[in-house]
């Protein structure tokens, strides 16, 4: 069993320590494990009640009237997120139902057979957007449930992450003459599938990629913008982190890199807290992004 400090739950929810503290106290979420020095920890149950009032809130739902419910009744909105997650395309829905299953099981033979037809069947974009990013989607649910651990999510990321390097790797080399797009992930972000199908989708389109991958530090991005002087710079911030440090982290990248169009993309909630100068823009689709800058 894990234990987390109050800093940490800060980092993987988002939500700052002194609300944790207010949350505590107001509304009874749960009752940390105080050392002889007062300073508290937590346990994966609390980690994950947390991030499951975190994730219920963004529906609309009360804090308030989450942190009150026990955990037979959140496991319920959660069952009620989940199935609004659910296709109505039963083409789309059965390949996600496999793909789950398979990593439900450690089946890799059966995961390769669900993905080898969905991508003859879709390609590699329909296939990414309509049952990849869902099926991602709904773990995170059932993970929320204790229906999926971070084990059965670790095998199918990283067995998803070598088909879409093979995709790229399949594609052919593009001149470093054309526009230079920087792809990453800032520090303490490792979820990487959504920034490898953008360097598929920008390959495919011919445009040419510097990829960097995750846990990036700032001065990294520096340097590589120092050296190459790149037109644009794409970045995912997918994990809960508070939206005054993910403001202050894009005004960063505006103040160093002036000559470079910023993209942002992730998660969706945090964009309603941002305010972007015109040198940035959040994707919130891959239509939208395509028809803007890869005519």
């Amino acid at each position: 069993m894990g234990t987390y400090s109050i800093s940490r739950l800060e980092q993987l929810s988002g939500i700052k320590a002194h609300t944790i503290r207010i949350w505590e106290q107001r509304y009874k979420i749960f009752t940390p494990k105080r050392s002889e020095g007062n300073v508290r920890s937590y346990n994966d149950q609390q980690l994950r009640k947390l991030l499951n009032i975190v994730s219920l809130s963004n529906t609309g739902l009360k804090v308030s009237e989450l942190c009150r419910l026990s955990e037979k009744d959140l496991a319920k909105l959660l069952d009620r997120q989940i199935e609004l997650s659910k296709t109505e395309n039963a083409q789309f829905e059965y390949f996600i139902s496999q793909l789950i299953i398979s990593g439900l099981n450690y089946e890799e033979a059966d995961f390769e057979k669900a993905f080898s037809a969905c991508l003859l069947r879709f390609g590699f974009k329909n296939c990414y957007v309509n049952v990849i990013y869902p099926m991602m989607v709904r773990i995170g649910l059932m993970w929320g449930k204790d229906e999926f651990c971070p084990a059965q999510e670790h095998f199918l990321s990283n067995l998803l992450r070598q088909k879409f390097c093979t995709a790229i790797d399949a594609l052919p080399a593009v001149s470093s003459k054309k526009p230079t797009w920087v792809l990453f992930l800032p520090e303490d972000e490792f979820h990487d599938l959504g920034l490898l199908f953008s360097s598929f989708l920008l390959r495919q389109h011919g445009e040419h990629v510097i990829y960097l991958g995750s846990n990036v530090p700032l001065d990294s991005i520096k340097d590589i913008v120092k050296d190459v002087q790149p037109k644009h710079l794409l970045l995912f911030m997918v994990r809960h982190s508070p939206a005054d440090e993910v403001q202050d982290y894009i005004s960063q990248l505006e103040r160093n890199f002036k000559d470079a169009k910023i993209h942002v993309a992730g998660n969706a909630h945090l964009a309603e807290n941002l305010k972007l100068s015109k040198r940035t823009d959040w994707i919130s689709d891959i239509s939208t992004f395509e028809l803007n800058y890869l005519k």
